[in-house]
């Protein structure tokens, strides 16, 4: 397994952590487990962290799927190098920062997403070049 595949999997186990934190904060404003056994037609309002969380999860998933589309492109084609080991690393690095980031609302969580994006940025440029 290449240095790039190992981090996706470490991505991977950050993501479920952070659905399993989402999922914790939104129980704990629900009150109970009775909305998130119900269809759900109509909609909770969550705020505070919960809602940070929900966010930040969102945006997690937005951006994992470019990330682990180029990962793996680079593990087909054999194309591991020094540039995409440190991309893949400075994107999780990123990534996990952006959750208590976004979560306790710091003012800097924009420079730490942007990080994380060029850090996808450089991967596609070591698949490409």
């Amino acid at each position: 397994m290449s240095y790039e595949v190992f981090i996706l999997v470490y991505a991977v186990i950050l993501g479920l952590i952070h659905l399993v934190i989402t999922a914790l904060a939104a129980r704990r404003q629900e009150g109970n487990l009775k909305y998130a056994a119900s269809p759900r037609d109509k909609p909770f309002e969550y705020t505070g962290m919960a809602a940070r969380l929900q966010r930040s999860f969102a945006n997690f998933k937005e951006t994992f799927v470019f990330f682990a589309v180029i990962i793996i492109c680079l593990a087909l084609r054999g194309r591991s190098s020094e540039l995409s080991q440190i991309a893949a690393t400075v994107y999780l690095v990123a990534r996990i920062l952006y959750i208590p980031a976004y979560a306790f609302g710091w003012p800097f969580r924009f420079a730490i997403w942007l990080v994380s994006f060029f850090a996808i940025i450089a991967a596609l440029i070591a698949l490409l070049i």
